[in-house]
C-alpha cells in the first residue's frame, strides 16, 4: 500500500479553520477504506506566520523544499491577514504578504493548470441583493473553468515609472508563450474528453475559449492556437467567447458550458463570478496542477473579519480535498483515492440536499464543525 505525502498549509485565517475541519474527513476516509494510507505533513506559512517570524519569512526554507521534492500534493488553506488596526498586513510597496507563498510554488513548480469546477448541488440557495432564492436549476449548472496559470499578467513583467517621489506611469505586461498556450488548451481537451459529461443543454463535448481577441494581441495569439489544436479534436465542439460577453452568457446559459478555458487573469475573474452560481465562495473548491505536484485550494479568502467565530463553510475545502484525492487517484491510477473522492461528493451533496445544516453563507445558522459533522455522518453510514 502506497503511503501518499501530503504538504498542508494551512496559511491565514478561516484557512487555519477550514483545512483542519478538511482534514478530519481526510482521516475520516482513511479509516473507513482499506488502501488508503496519507501522511499529512503541516507547516505554516502566510501574512500572520511571517509577522510572528519577525518578518523573516512566509514559507520556510525547509517546507519548499518538502513541497517539491517530497510532496504528492499540497493543501492550502488561504493566505492574507490584517493588523491591530485592521488594515491589510503588506510589504513597504505595497505587496500583500502571503502572495509570494501562493506565486514561489505556482511559478516553481511550474502548476500551469488551474482546475475550477462550477457545480450546483441541491438545496443550495443564493443569495442576491440580501435575499436567498434558487434561480438557478442545479441540473444546468456543471461545468469546469480551466484557467492558464503561469503566464499573462500574473508574470513578473510590471513597473513603475517615477518623477521625484511621485508615481506617474504604472504598467503590467501579457505574456502568452506558444509552449503555455499550447499546454493549457490541450490540457483542456483532455480534461473533457476524461469527464466526458457535455453542456447540460445539449449533453455535447465541448471546450469554449474565453480572450479578448478583437483587441488584445496575446488573446489573438491564444485564440489562434486554440482554434488549431481544436481540429485535433474533431469529437469535441469549440466556441469562443470575448470574456465581457462570456460574463453575461456564464450567468444567463450556464447549461451552455462545459469545458472553459481561459487566460490567466480572465479566468481568476471569471472563475469568482461563477461562484455566485453555485452558491458563493463557500462553495468553490479548486486545483493548481503540473506535471509532478498539484496543490489544491478553496478559492476564498482568509476572511481576517470572521476568523475565529466558527461560521466559515468549510465545504469549499471539503470539496478540494476530494478534488486532491481525485487527482492522485487518476495520476497514480489508485482505485481507493477514487472511491474516497467519490464518497466525499456524495456525502456533501446528501447534506446539502437534506438541508438541515447551513453555515450562514447559505441562509442558516450552522457552525463550521457542525457541517463537517453532517458531512462524517454520512461518510460513515455508507
Amino acid at each position: 500500500m502506497r503511503t501518499y505525502k501530503i504538504a498542508v498549509l494551512p496559511g491565514d485565517g478561516i484557512g487555519r479553520e477550514v483545512i483542519e475541519e478538511s482534514i478530519r474527513v481526510l482521516e475520516a476516509l482513511q479509516e473507513k477504506i482499506n488502501g488508503i494510507s496519507l501522511e499529512l505533513d503541516r507547516f505554516d506559512c502566510g501574512a500572520k506566520y511571517w509577522l510572528e517570524n519577525n518578518k523573516e519569512y512566509e514559507l520556510s526554507p525547509e517546507a519548499f523544499e518538502f513541497c517539491k521534492n517530497e510532496a504528492d500534493a499540497i493543501f492550502f488553506g488561504a493566505i492574507g491577514w490584517t493588523d491591530e488596526k485592521g488594515k491589510t498586513v503588506s510589504y513597504p510597496d505595497g505587496r500583500m504578504v502571503g502572495v509570494d507563498t501562493l506565486f514561489k510554488l505556482r511559478f516553481e513548480l511550474d502548476l500551469y493548470a488551474n482546475i475550477r469546477p462550477t457545480k450546483l448541488y441541491e438545496g443550495v440557495p443564493h443569495q442576491i441583493s440580501g435575499t436567498f432564492d434558487q434561480i438557478w436549476k442545479p441540473e444546468n449548472v456543471d461545468f469546469v473553468i480551466i484557467r492558464e496559470n503561469t503566464e499573462d499578467l500574473y508574470t513578473n513583467m510590471h513597473g513603475y515609472l517615477r518623477r521625484k517621489e511621485e508615481t506617474e506611469v504604472a504598467t503590467d505586461i501579457m505574456i502568452g508563450t506558444r509552449k503555455g498556450i499550447e499546454r493549457i488548451v490541450k490540457y483542456a481537451f483532455e480534461f473533457c474528453q476524461s469527464r466526458n459529461k457535455g453542456a447540460p443543454k445539449d449533453g455535447k463535448l465541448r471546450v469554449s475559449c474565453i480572450d479578448k481577441e478583437n483587441v488584445l494581441a496575446s488573446s489573438k495569439f491564444f485564440r489562434s492556437i486554440f482554434r488549431k489544436i481544436s481540429a485535433d479534436y474533431p469529437a469535441i465542439d469549440s466556441n469562443y467567447y470575448y470574456v465581457d460577453a462570456f460574463t453575461l452568457s456564464m450567468m444567463q446559459n450556464p447549461e451552455d458550458l462545459d469545458v472553459v478555458v481561459s487566460q490567466n487573469m480572465f479566468g481568476d475573474i471569471i472563475t469568482d463570478l461563477a461562484a455566485v452560481l453555485q452558491g458563493g465562495m463557500g462553495m468553490a473548491p479548486s486545483g493548481e496542477v503540473g506535471e509532478k505536484v498539484g496543490l489544491f485550494e478553496p478559492v476564498h479568502g482568509s476572511a481576517p473579519s470572521i476568523t475565529g467565530k466558527r461560521i466559515a463553510n468549510p465545504i469549499a475545502a471539503i470539496l478540494t480535498a476530494g478534488m486532491m484525492l481525485k487527482w492522485l487517484a487518476e495520476k497514480r491510477k489508485d482505485g481507493n483515492l477514487d472511491v474516497a473522492a467519490n464518497m466525499v461528493e456524495s456525502a456533501v451533496a446528501s447534506v446539502l440536499k437534506e438541508g438541515k445544516i447551513r453555515t450562514p453563507d447559505l441562509g442558516g445558522n450552522s457552525r463550521t464543525d457542525e457541517m463537517t459533522n453532517a458531512i462524517l455522518s454520512f461518510i460513515k453510514e455508507v
